[in-house]
């Protein structure tokens, strides 16, 4: 095979679902795998359902997951238009449509729109959310197939309204192979004769993803196994074409925790979602990459060039792959662990100043947290205390590891009340010698002397830090408050 080229042609009809971003990437991969050509399409043939900024949606997740095109709309290699309104104003699609009426694989179809509903079979269907739903289907009976030259002409100088129609056979089968699934043979009688061209002139995606697909020379297509049922009426537009077929790549489903089907109306079922909920876009690829495909070394944390140096995609599989939100927030958490510091502080800045907005020091904020979070939105849940001191229960003070209770923590906050008053540098190192003293020389063990300390000045069970750290961080004045309010509670 001559260079390898494959192209990712999203419809810009808003945010890019989780689907659609798998498919992105081992294309990409794909591609570059091989030191091919990795190609952006937009496919905004479908005027009624396009979203205004879905396209800057498209570049921006282009660029934030580092899946950057060899070739589009703004890097022209030499098959532009890359946008498909672009190509559809040369006039493109209607001739190579034309040249498929020529041969008879195709035909003129000036039926209405109340004889197509005529031709609707209702069928139950079982929805998503395991509701009833009633959906029709329509195959179309060639009824135009049969009109004459004359009459065909006729219509057309009366400005008919009309669509043009892909002649599939009603006889035999076609066979298409595809690398996951292998060969797929379906008969020619279940193929409805699909529309090429639509009444006001736009090609349908089928159709102008054909056409685009042989003119961009591109080598494999990857899309989800929902298009398997499509794909025998592509291989047929091939034939009738004389053109060769792509190595067709059908990725299986991605489903929720409990089978069903990503749904948009799932919290995380796009990338924007997932940038939202507090996920870094290096985590996303890596857990996108192993929704259906695994590492032949068992890695499961791989850079985007440990990917393309890994992937094979004979390797994918035909199950269903699980979108595993725990495993999603575990990998995201190790790639926090590992990121640098000042930009894990860039990232994490937006986080704590929506809870925290006391002149605090920040950067040590952010030093605490970033090895105990999973997602940067975990930050606002355990850094809230610095804010405000909550409400808390005086049963907090009883631990039975630390062996503590609300007497004896009453004693050591008392006892060290005065000596933190008269402490001067609050710095971890002095608080923690101060404490550290005191327990020695009371001789009790580490536990009961800290853990009322922190309880006191954070309200909580659980914090990012302890004792020193967080005094450290409250400075010296907001510190004794807590302290204060703290044996008022146990007094």
């Amino acid at each position: 095979m001559s260079e390898i080229r494959t192209r990712f042609a999203p419809s810009p009809t808003g945010r890019m679902h989780v689907g659609n971003l798998r498919t992105a990437l081992y294309e990409y991969l794909i591609a570059k795998h091989e030191g091919g050509t990795f190609v952006l399409r937009i496919e905004d043939t479908d005027q009624e359902r396009l979203v205004e900024g879905a396209v800057d949606i498209i570049y921006r997740t282009i660029q934030g997951t580092g899946l950057i095109h060899d070739e589009g709309p703004d890097k022209d290699g030499g098959y532009g238009p890359y946008v498909q309104s672009e190509r559809q104003a040369s006039g493109i699609y209607l001739e190579y449509a034309k040249q498929l009426v020529d041969k008879g694989a195709a035909y003129y179809c000036f039926c209405t729109k109340e004889r197509l509903a005529s031709l609707k079979t209702a069928v139950g269907n079982l929805a998503d959310e395991d509701e009833e739903e009633v959906k029709e289907i329509t195959k179309y009976d060639k009824h135009c197939l049969h009109l004459s030259k004359e009459e065909i002409e006729a219509n057309l100088q009366k400005g008919i309204p009309y669509v043009i129609r892909q002649n599939n056979p009603v006889e035999g089968s076609t066979t298409f192979h595809d690398v996951i699934f292998g060969d797929i043979t379906v008969s020619n009688e279940e193929l409805d004769d699909m529309v090429l061209i639509k009444s006001d002139g736009y090609p349908t995606y089928n159709f102008a993803n054909v056409i685009d697909d042989h003119m961009m020379k591109i080598t494999h297509v990857v899309r989800g196994n929902e298009y398997l049922s499509s794909t025998p009426k592509y291989t047929r537009l091939y034939q009738d074409f004389g053109w060769d077929e792509p190595v067709y790549v059908h990725l299986p489903l991605i489903t929720n925790e409990e089978h069903k089907k990503l749904s948009k109306r799932s919290g995380h079922s796009s990338y924007e979602d997932l940038l939202e909920q507090g996920f870094v876009s290096e985590a996303i690829i890596n857990f996108v990459a192993l929704l259906g495909w695994s590492s032949a070394n068992n890695n499961e944390i791989m850079s985007l060039e440990e990917l393309i140096q890994e992937f094979d995609y004979t390797h994918i599989n035909k199950a269903p792959a699980v979108f595993d939100i725990v495993k999603l927030r575990w990998m995201n958490g190790e790639y926090l662990k590992k990121m640098e510091d000042e930009k894990f502080y860039q990232l994490a800045l937006p986080y704590i100043k929506e809870v925290v907005t006391k002149d605090l020091d920040y950067r040590k904020i952010t030093a605490l947290v970033k090895s105990r979070i999973e997602t940067l939105v975990d930050i606002k849940g355990i850094i809230d205390f610095f804010e405000e001191l909550p409400d808390y229960d005086i049963a907090m003070y009883t631990h039975k590891k630390m062996k503590t209770d609300s007497e004896n923590s009453l004693v050591v906050l008392k006892d060290l009340l005065p000596q933190f008053e008269a402490l001067e540098d609050y710095s971890e190192a002095n608080i923690e010698a101060l404490i550290m003293a005191y327990i020695a020389e009371k001789g009790i063990k580490n536990g009961q002397g800290l853990w009322p300390i922190r309880t006191a000045v954070s309200g909580k069970q659980s914090t990012p830090g302890g004792a020193y750290e967080i005094m450290n961080i409250l400075g010296k004045e907001e510190s004794l408050k807590r302290l204060k309010v703290a044996i008022e509670k146990l007094s």
